[in-house]
């Protein structure tokens, strides 16, 4: 009783088990009705074939075994992001709607991809056909039956072939290469400035004139060729159907075959006779060797591709291949001749590029509107041909006409979005025009305004464009207007990025406020002589900047971030953290920071001045909050932190003294000396180069040493900081030359001294006294 209770229990509890997993989200029934009275004998069938086969009844146990797992396993923990998003905010709320609609794009492209390709059934097809005797047979007797038929109508082909290349010669020989118009299709012009004037339009119309003159002379020649070309055609098509007419067409399926093949052969041959009629040397379009030979490969690869594979599909329809494989071959053969069509527009698209765009100096909207089209022309003709096949291949209702509709608003839609875009730009260059007198008062005005024009154009342009992007998915049918409307994503989203635009426009307002400001309070005390001001304005300006600058950063990115739905008080938080432990870890950074401040706001320094910090002397280039870079009068660059600074000596303050310092000989008169001195620097200050320069007279302090052999007269000349050098320079020349035009000997620091000493007296009358330098 056990063993026959077993399979129903087993079976009740597979179903109780697919049940509690497909009604997960169901409500719970109100009452659980007997398992054994929900199964049908079909049902019942099933499941004992299921519980006798062993290999299905180990499957059935591990199913059961994955179920019985899964609903005791915990769910996942929510991973935390590492970005504080909140759930209503806008980042979650964009995040999730993309991937809603990156996972029904993919979901779509899916069923597409399944609609268009059904090739396992051509290959069950393939190994069915290989395996079945009888259409082998079958296949064999369709071979040796359509070698015959070709081989038979292939040879009356080839008779006729021969016969009509002699009149096809004597055609090809007598067809007009080039013509000239009646002079009768034209009026005389009475005036020569009347002739002059219309010449180039009448020499538009004589050409026109021409080409059709010579269509006509040409098409009794290009039908007859034609006519001649399709007579082999003719007699292959009607052999062929003689042949099949006798006992070799009695089955059908043999005869079916046999004219697809005949069919698209006959098709092939008449394509290609079309073609080279409508364009090459002897067709009715003229056409250059190379060209007409480039269309004649290319239309010889389409119908070789699509007549052959069309008939090939129909041959394997005939021979028991299925629908769904009949139509999956059916769109590759087609999809391969549109590819073909995309090869040739790639291969033509500079030819047709420089017959679509505007003649060289020509200006205006429709000369810009042809460059775009010569630029684009083949992008849009590969979508084109493309989405012809998409709407064949998937058998849209009324795809053609949806198609045209959307290609021509599309097309309109671009040509206005475009218009819009070169009106607005135009109207921006005009606007950012400055008036000369708004120019002479504020010289940097129109240099700052045209920093900001190349990002304005780009977003005005960005932000038509993207109006055009939305009209364009209106025209194909979606509603992308609601996206925008209140409460939605698109809605948000357009709010954010105004808030953002606003708050980056208000910085940059400020910005360049506190620029001009700087500049314009620079040039003020510059004009009113407060160079010292100016100077100390000047070496603050970096400053003021790099902190203005960070403010505004700091500013503009929370607001971002606010907007964008993350919460900004932990990154607030963490910041204020990280200055604490920076402030801590960089003593040296905050030393610098600080003396530098207190350095600038004492104004210590300023750039220009000559200074000596820390043993190195050059000229202040550039005072930042941290360091100072001075320019050695080798041309060495010297960058100091402030940390190091512990002496500044400043030689650019106002006044600088040109010491004077002369040692004369002891014999010389030192009162004479000194006033030798003073009119030199007399007629120095009388002179216009120094008279600046020199602030006082000789300050002659008198005499500071003496010593048997010189004796030293010092004193100094008051002058400015940039005067010292020069004026203390001249000084030296024209007192070293004073000096010798009065015949003051300047002492030297070398000393002779002679010495005579008593030589014995045989050699004295000899002996001259000795010259000892020490």
């Amino acid at each position: 009783m056990s063993h026959k209770l077993s399979p129903a229990l087993l079976l009740a509890c597979l179903f109780f088990a697919i049940s509690a997993l497909t009604g997960v989200h169901a409500e719970p029934p109100a009452a659980v009705p007997n398992a054994s009275a929900t199964l049908s004998p079909e049902q019942a069938k099933q499941a004992l074939d299921t519980l006798q086969d062993d290999k299905k009844r180990a499957q059935m146990i591990d199913t059961l075994r994955a179920i019985a797992s899964a609903s005791g396993q915990p769910q996942a923990v929510e991973q935390k992001l590492p970005i504080p998003l909140s759930a209503d905010g806008l980042g979650a709320q964009l995040l999730l709607t993309v991937s809603e609609e990156i996972g029904d794009f993919s979901r779509q492209v899916a069923d597409i991809a399944r609609t268009l390709t059904h090739f396992p059934a051509f290959y069950y097809w393939i190994v069915r056909t290989a395996d079945d005797p009888a259409a082998y047979h079958l296949l064999v007797e369709i071979a040796w039956k359509l070698a015959l038929v070709f081989g038979c109508a292939f040879g009356a082909e080839w008779v006729l072939v021969r016969l009509v290349r002699r009149p096809v010669a004597f055609l090809e020989a007598r067809v007009p290469q080039a013509v000239r118009v009646p002079s009768h299709a034209f009026p005389v012009a009475e005036q020569a400035s009347l002739v002059a004037a219309a010449e180039p339009e009448l020499q538009r119309r004589r050409m026109s004139l021409a080409r059709a003159w010579q269509l006509m002379l040409r098409l009794p020649f290009v039908l007859g060729r034609l006519a001649l070309e399709l007579l082999p055609v003719l007699l292959f098509t009607g052999v062929s159907t003689m042949l099949l007419g006798t006992e070799i067409g009695d089955s059908p399926t043999v005869r079916l075959v046999i004219l697809a093949v005949v069919n698209a052969y006959a098709l092939s041959r008449v394509f290609i006779c079309v073609a080279r009629a409508l364009a090459g040397p002897f067709g009715l379009l003229p056409a250059r060797a190379e060209t007409a030979a480039y269309i004649e490969i290319w239309a010889r690869r389409i119908v070789a591709v699509g007549v052959s594979g069309i008939a090939f599909a129909n041959v394997a329809l005939l021979l028991g291949l299925h629908r769904a494989g009949y139509a999956a071959l059916l769109r590759m053969v087609m999809l391969i001749v549109h590819l073909f069509v995309v090869v040739i527009i790639l291969q033509c698209r500079r030819q047709v590029a420089e017959a679509i765009r505007a003649p060289a100096g020509r200006q205006g909207v429709a000369a810009r509107m042809r460059n775009r089209v010569a630029g684009l022309w083949h992008y849009l003709a590969i979508a084109l041909d493309l989405s012809l096949w998409a709407v064949w291949a998937l058998n849209i209702r009324n795809g053609y006409s949806l198609l045209l509709r959307y290609f021509v608003g599309t097309i309109v839609v671009a040509l206005v979005t475009r218009v819009a875009i070169i009106v607005t730009l135009s109207l921006i260059d005009r606007g950012f025009r400055i008036n000369p007198e708004i120019l002479q008062r504020f010289p940097g005005l129109e240099t700052r305004a045209n920093r900001y024009l190349p990002l304005l154009r780009k977003i005005v342009s960005g932000v038509i464009a993207f109006i055009g992007i939305v009209a364009v998915l209106e025209v194909w049918g979606v509603d992308a207007v609601v996206w925008f409307y209140g409460g939605q994503i698109g809605g948000r989203l357009l709010s954010a990025v105004v808030t953002v635009g606003i708050a980056v426009v208000i910085a940059a307002a400020i910005w360049e406020a506190s620029n001009a400001l700087m500049d314009h309070q620079v040039n003020v005390l510059s004009r009113d002589g407060h160079y010292a001001r100016a100077a100390r304005l000047r070496t603050f300006q970096p400053m003021l900047r790099t902190v203005l600058l960070c403010l505004i950063a700091t500013v503009v990115g929370l607001t971002a971030l606010s907007e964008i739905g993350v919460n900004v008080a932990p990154l607030l938080a963490g910041a204020g953290i990280v200055g604490i432990a920076i402030g801590f870890g960089s003593q040296k950074l905050v030393q610098d920071l600080i003396t530098g401040l207190f350095l600038l706001l004492e104004n210590t320094v300023q750039v220009g001045d000559t200074v000596s910090v820390s043993g190195l002397s050059g000229t202040v280039e550039n005072v930042s909050i941290r360091t100072i870079r001075l320019r050695a009068g080798d041309g060495a660059v010297h960058i100091v932190p402030f940390s190091a600074v512990t002496t500044i000596t400043n030689s650019s303050r106002g006044a600088g003294n040109a010491s004077v310092s002369v040692n004369v000989a002891y014999k010389e008169d030192t009162d004479r000396a000194g006033q030798i001195l003073k009119d030199i620097v007399a007629e120095m200050r009388r002179e216009p180069e120094f008279r600046g320069a020199i602030r006082g007279d000789l300050e002659l302090w008198g005499i500071d040493k003496v010593d048997g052999a010189m004796v030293s007269i010092v004193g100094q000349i008051r002058c400015t900081d940039s005067g010292r050098w020069p004026v203390q320079r001249e000084f030296n020349r024209r007192m070293k030359q004073r000096f010798q035009e009065s015949g003051i000997e300047i002492a030297s620091s070398v000393q002779t001294i002679l010495m005579q000493i008593a030589p014995p007296s045989d050699l004295a009358p000899n002996l001259a006294p000795r010259r000892a330098t020490g």
